[in-house]
């Protein structure tokens, strides 16, 4: 099992942060909006918020970012401090222990600043609570004492704006949810916006690379800016010694496939889980539990690390019995699907 943590940790497709990505993202993220790619909804939306708020001389409303990990929420987060000409402080959910840690966060708050929280659904409870007043009245109840003389005093806070950034949603209580005035979700990205990232990428990193070079990474990229920035550094490694520095389509497509990665942006690991389904069981349903003992991955990462791009894609679905494999991915694989229909998983397909 350790080696298949091992091999989790390294996938070069794997949307989480990596510390591979730690030069990368801070050197290539844009600075303002006109520079952030895609998002053309949320964008535009925030563009509005920030030029009401500046011309009221107020902090922004607090504002939760959602979606699938590496679309840039940190990036947005960053650009709008930036565009609002204040101080960005950045913490995570799980660092703020105590309550005691989130006071200390906000009372060092000057007005209008932005205070980031990234993976805001692990905060804990009691830290939770504290935040609730902080965001609706902009103070804080500090218990001071303890037992009978116990008393409560309220610190009063400077205006500032807080940005919640989560991969997860419906996991937030809804008080927390509730408290948000702007809730923008982020959306995978396109192909060709993907393109424009890497060549703009490519242009920061004095890397040689054609168009159509570009969109082959673009294309394998999973909708995600950081894999695509993540593929641009590996292949140009490819392109200096099995080329002569440039990133043609066909150095990208022999590159990515010595990587593993096929044209959809699936790896061996995806790969393995979906032919264990089609040859050991039929294409499902399988159940969790069985498909991480047959694959020898934890349940848990199959849920929450491999199962939502094959069913962005459409390739898995899940049933009250257990996972199933599509046509689509049994046309993607090169095999065939049963002939007669033989339980749930093929009444859905042919439903289909």
């Amino acid at each position: 099992m350790l080696s298949n943590q091992m091999d989790f940790e390294n996938r070069i497709v794997a949307p989480e942060y990596e510390e591979m990505d730690r030069e990368n993202e801070l050197s290539l993220r844009p600075k303002t909006l006109d520079e952030y790619i895609g998002q053309t909804k949320a964008k535009e939306n925030m563009a509005v918020y920030i030029e009401a708020a500046k011309r009221r001389g107020e902090a922004l409303d607090h504002v939760l970012l959602y979606g699938p990990p590496g679309l840039g929420k940190t990036t947005l987060s960053e650009i709008i401090a930036n565009e609002m000409g204040v101080s960005f402080r950045i913490t995570s959910g799980p660092a703020i222990e105590r309550p005691g840690d989130l006071a200390a966060l906000l009372t060092n708050l000057n007005e209008n600043d932005i205070l980031f929280i990234d993976e805001i659904h692990r905060m804990n409870r009691s830290v939770e609570e504290v935040l609730y007043p902080a965001m609706e009245d902009y103070a804080l109840d500090i218990i001071v004492g303890k037992g009978p003389s116990a008393r409560s005093i309220r610190v009063d806070l400077p205006h500032f704006t807080l940005i919640g950034a989560t991969t997860r949603a419906g996991q937030l209580s809804a008080p927390l949810r509730d408290r948000f005035g702007v809730v923008e979700r982020l959306e995978l990205y396109s192909p060709a916006e993907l393109c424009k990232i890497v060549e703009r990428s490519a242009g920061i990193l004095n890397i040689e690379v054609e168009h159509e070079g570009a969109m082959e990474l673009a294309r394998r990229s999973r909708g995600t800016p950081r894999i695509a920035n993540r593929f641009l550094k590996r292949i140009r490694d490819f392109a200096q010694v099995i080329g002569n520095g440039v990133i043609t389509r066909e150095i990208a497509a022999e590159s990515l496939s010595r990587l593993e990665v096929d044209e959809l942006g699936l790896d061996a690991i995806d790969r393995r889980i979906l032919m264990m389904m089609i040859k050991n069981y039929n294409g499902g349903p399988v159940g969790l539990e069985t498909l991480a003992a047959a694959t020898g991955e934890e349940a848990v990462t199959i849920e929450d690390v491999y199962e939502p791009y094959l069913m962005q894609i459409g390739f898995l679905t899940r049933t009250p019995r257990g996972r199933c494999a599509t046509a689509l991915a049994y046309a993607h694989l090169g095999m065939m699907m049963p002939e007669q229909p033989m339980g749930e998983c093929e009444q859905m397909r042919i439903g289909e």
